[in-house]
C-alpha cells in the first residue's frame, strides 16, 4: 500500500454576493419538471462550469414504475373581468399558474372559476406554489387578498399552454478523481421563482463545482445532478443503475440560503459514513440539528429506496415545510442572504476537506509516546505557524497526543477528530506537524497489522 499525502483544507473561494447573483439571474424563469424553463436554467449552469452535460429523455420512456410525462410549456395565462381589464397575469409572477395547467379558453361564472383558484387564507399576501403534474386540471395561484377583489359575476380565462410529446431534461457533471469512488450531490431545479427552495442550492453547487474543477487533483470523484424533483432522480437512477455502485456518499442540497440553523437529515442506514461526517461538521455549529431519516422530503427518498439504499442524506437550513415562506411568493430574493449562502458553501467545503482526507495515520514510533521535545513539538507553542493556520485550525498539544495515540492504522483522520472532539482542521494541522517530524505515515486503507512487537 502506497503512502499518501494530506489534502490541504479548502478555503472559501467566493463571497456570498457572487452566489446571490446566480439566484438573481435565474429567479424570473418559469421552471417546471419539463419544458423551456428548466432547459434555460440548465443552459445557464452549462455556461458557468466545464464539462456539463444536458440529457434529454423522450416523453413516454418507462422509468421503473413511472414514465416520462408529456412536456409542458405555457406562453401566457390571464384572467379578464367583464370590463376587459386583466385582473391576473402570469407576467406578474411565475407562481400565478398552476403547474401543468391544461390549455383553457372560455368565460365562466365567478363560482365556477373559484374551483380553479388556489390561495393561502392564513397568509393573505402570499401566492402559493401549486402543481398538478399527474392529474389533468387547470388553475391559477394568487394571494387571498387578490382573490377577494374578484367580485364580477363572470370572468374570461385564457391559458395558452401546450402539453405534448417532448422530453424530460436534467444536467450532470462528473469531476473525476484518482479513485472511481463517487460522492454524489443532487439538486432539484424544477421550481419557478422560489429563491431558497431550489435556487439557493443550485447557485451554491455552481461555485462548489468551480472550486472542485480548479483543484489540481482530487482523491475522490464528484458527481453533480441537476434534476427535476422526484421524476428527475428516478430518471437518473433508472438510466444509470450500474453507476450507483460507485456512490459511497451523497447529499441532496436544498433550502441553503435562509437565516435558519443548519439541518441534516440522515441517510437511511444509520451507519452510513455521510452521517458521521455531517455529525462531525455540525459539532462546530451548536444550533445545527440532525434529523432521523424518513421517506418524505426531497430526492433523498429516491436514492435511499430499497433497491438502491445509497448513503445519501439531505443538507438544509430551514427544512421544507417548516417556515411560512416555503412554496410561496415570500420565498423571494429578500428571503435569502449572501451571508447565509456563503456559510452554507463553507460547510460543503469542510465536507470536501473531510472526504478528501479519508486516510489512516500510522505512527513511525508506536512503542510508547515519542519524545516530542527534541523535535520542537513539546511544549507546543500557541504561536506555532501562526502565518499558516487560522484560529479554527490551530492545533494544540492534545491534538498531537490524540493523533499519536490513535495512529495505529485502524483509525481514520475522521475517527480521530470525532473521538478527540477537536476540529477536523486542527487534527489535520497536527498531522501535518507530525509528518514534518517524520512521526507519521498516511494510507488510504485500514492497516490491520501496522505493527508487530
Amino acid at each position: 500500500m502506497f503512502e499518501q499525502h494530506l489534502f490541504p483544507a479548502i478555503s472559501q473561494p467566493v463571497s456570498g454576493s457572487i452566489i446571490y447573483e446566480h439566484i438573481k439571474i435565474l429567479f424570473p424563469i418559469l421552471r417546471s419538471i419539463t419544458g423551456k424553463g428548466i432547459r434555460q436554467t440548465l443552459e445557464y449552469v452549462a455556461n458557468q462550469i466545464q464539462d456539463f452535460s444536458i440529457v434529454s429523455i423522450p416523453s413516454g420512456t418507462p422509468l421503473f414504475d413511472w414514465m416520462v410525462p408529456d412536456e409542458w410549456n405555457v406562453n401566457s395565462a390571464k384572467i379578464i373581468d367583464t370590463s376587459g381589464k386583466i385582473v391576473l397575469d402570469l407576467n406578474w409572477s411565475t407562481l400565478h399558474i398552476l403547474q401543468y395547467s391544461q390549455p383553457f379558453h372560455g368565460t365562466l361564472s365567478r363560482k365556477d372559476l373559484e374551483e380553479h383558484l388556489f390561495t393561502l387564507p392564513d397568509y393573505p399576501d402570499f401566492i402559493p406554489y401549486k402543481t398538478s403534474y399527474y392529474t389533468e386540471n387547470w388553475g391559477f395561484c394568487l394571494s387571498e387578498n387578490q382573490k377577494k377583489k374578484l367580485t364580477d359575476l363572470y370572468y374570461t380565462v385564457e391559458i395558452d399552454a401546450t402539453l405534448s410529446s417532448g422530453s424530460l431534461t436534467y444536467g450532470e457533471v462528473l469531476i473525476p478523481g484518482i479513485s472511481q469512488e463517487e460522492f454524489v450531490f443532487s439538486i432539484h431545479c424544477c421550481h419557478p421563482s422560489l429563491a431558497n427552495d431550489n435556487l439557493s442550492s443550485l447557485a451554491i453547487a455552481i461555485e462548489l463545482i468551480r472550486k472542485l474543477q480548479s483543484l489540481p487533483q482530487r482523491r475522490l470523484s464528484y458527481r453533480f445532478l441537476f434534476v427535476p424533483g422526484t421524476i428527475g432522480s428516478i430518471a437518473w437512477l433508472a438510466q444509470n443503475t450500474e453507476k450507483t455502485k460507485n456512490i459511497k456518499n451523497g447529499l441532496v442540497l436544498s433550502c441553503l440560503g435562509d437565516k435558519g440553523s443548519f439541518t441534516y437529515k440522515k441517510a437511511r442506514e444509520d451507519s452510513a459514513n455521510i452521517n458521521t461526517i455531517m455529525a462531525k461538521i455540525f459539532s462546530d455549529h451548536p444550533k445545527a440539528r440532525i434529523w432521523e431519516f424518513e421517506p418524505y422530503g426531497y430526492d433523498e427518498r429516491q436514492y435511499c429506496s430499497p433497491g438502491f439504499n445509497l448513503p445519501v442524506g439531505c443538507l438544509m437550513r430551514s427544512p421544507n415545510g417548516t417556515f411560512p415562506e416555503y412554496h410561496t411568493s415570500a420565498d423571494n430574493l429578500d428571503f435569502v442572504t449572501p451571508c447565509a449562502l456563503e456559510e452554507s458553501l463553507c460547510v460543503l467545503l469542510d465536507l470536501i476537506t473531510i472526504t478528501e482526507n479519508a486516510l489512516y495515520p500510522v505512527s513511525t514510533s508506536p512503542y510508547g509516546e515519542p519524545q516530542l521535545g527534541k523535535r520542537g513539538l513539546y511544549p507546543l507553542s500557541p504561536n506555532i505557524s501562526k502565518t499558516d493556520h487560522t484560529k479554527d485550525d490551530m492545533p494544540d498539544q492534545l491534538c498531537l497526543l490524540w493523533v499519536l495515540n490513535l495512529a495505529d492504522g485502524k483509525n481514520s483522520i475522521l475517527d480521530i477528530a470525532v473521538r478527540s472532539k477537536k476540529s477536523f482542521r486542527a487534527i489535520l494541522s497536527a498531522i501535518e506537524l507530525l509528518q514534518e517530524a517524520d512521526l507519521l505515515k498516511l494510507y488510504s486503507d485500514k492497516q490491520q497489522n501496522a505493527f508487530s512487537p
